[in-house]
């Protein structure tokens, strides 16, 4: 779940995801073309966010040992006990129980990703390739704007209008019919 928290990736593609598209040395997780909702390939430096960085060579640890005690290979990077997870529906609703927030969905989390994501000024272009949001329409509706992100807004405006009043002089409008 932390992966989707920080990827925004939608649950399938975290559930697909090999070791084969985790390269550490390069610092990326890829999804290959034709795995996607989209169909679109994805990449994700993982080297630039160093929790997701040690998230998943946490996880890599654990499918080495996994992948010891039962002597075969594991391929997938989410797994439990080296098994494919088909569906994690009640580990998540046992969780939001536990948080006191029953109701939430998984995909929320992409919901969260990308509000992460503008609110870390990241490029709409940039946040949507990270995300696999093909079109804006549909990348706005994950943007979602709360009352405290209106309030930070108006709280940057008030920091360009206070060094105005120190460098500028303002005029007033010109009257109708005078120029």
């Amino acid at each position: 779940m932390r992966f989707l928290y920080y990827t925004g990736w939608r649950a399938g593609e975290a559930l697909g995801l090999t070791w084969a598209g985790v390269d550490f040395a390069a610092g990326v997780v890829r999804l290959e073309p034709g795995v996607t909702k989209n169909r679109e390939g994805r990449e994700f430096p993982i080297a630039a966010l160093p929790p997701l960085a040690e998230l998943l060579k946490r996880q890599r640890e654990h499918t080495d040992d996994v992948e010891r005690r039962g002597q075969r290979i594991v391929p997938n990077v989410f797994h439990r006990n080296g098994k494919p997870i088909r569906s994690y529906a009640g580990a998540w609703d046992a969780a939001c129980t536990k948080a006191g927030v029953d109701g939430r969905l998984v995909h929320d989390l992409r919901r969260t990703a990308v509000r992460n994501l503008e609110r870390a000024g990241v490029s709409r272009s940039v946040a949507m390739k990270l995300t696999g949001h093909k079109t804006e329409a549909v990348y706005r509706r994950y943007a979602i704007t709360s009352t405290a992100d209106l309030a930070e807004g108006v709280a940057k405006l008030a920091t360009v209008h206070g060094s105005e009043k120190a460098t500028r002089t303002v005029l007033p409008f010109a009257t109708a019919g005078k120029h």
